[in-house]
């Protein structure tokens, strides 16, 4: 007999991210009126994906911090700084999966961990599968979507600035966005 580890590894498929066709973005409120969107140009998505068992299977990403990107230099090394990411002393956001909870068909809720700036906490993931195709170079490739929202105070990013009209400068939720297109991984 197996144990329940020995048989997620024997039935899991494992996935690699294909950067040049995923995101992890990110949207927070400014000033009260409006939305600044960014992004993160460097990550990592590892999924092992137990399709008889979607509870087993384990997703673990690792983002670059020195890679945000608002479309505004200055703004993303403010953001680089200590005042935010310190990605100097803390150069990787990650992620690791706790357990999937199936939420109807080829959706799910993923919860584990979510490291930034040395703080982690639990965070819950909705997502959706959002389909599988074969590559023209013969790749099995599928499609995923997640969305969560953080309070960045959780993370110890507490930067701000009051506004004279009330409110701050930076909200405390940041929306995050996420669209992986993985390539299963032969052997």
């Amino acid at each position: 007999m197996t144990s329940d580890s020995e048989t997620t590894v024997e039935t899991a498929t494992r996935w690699v991210v294909d950067p040049a066709h995923s995101s992890v973005e990110f949207a927070v409120k400014h000033m009260v009126i409006a939305t600044v969107r960014g992004r993160f140009t460097q990550f990592d998505v590892k999924l092992e994906a137990d399709e008889e068992h979607p509870e087993r299977s384990q997703v673990v990403a690792a983002i670059s911090a020195a890679s945000i990107d608002t479309r505004n230099p200055d703004r993303d090394a403010h953001l680089r700084s200590a005042d935010f990411f310190d990605a100097e002393q803390h150069p990787e956001l990650r992620f690791v999966s706790r357990y999937i909870e199936p939420a109807g068909e080829n959706r799910g809720r993923i919860v584990g961990d979510l490291t930034i700036r040395g703080v982690t906490r639990e965070v819950a993931l909705d997502t959706a599968f959002t389909g599988r195709a074969k590559s023209p170079w013969g790749q099995e490739v599928a499609g995923f979507s997640a969305e969560t929202t953080i309070n960045r105070k959780d993370f110890g990013l507490t930067w701000n600035r009051s506004l004279e009209t009330g409110g701050v400068l930076v909200a405390d939720e940041i929306r995050i966005s996420i669209e992986i297109e993985a390539i299963r991984q032969q052997g």
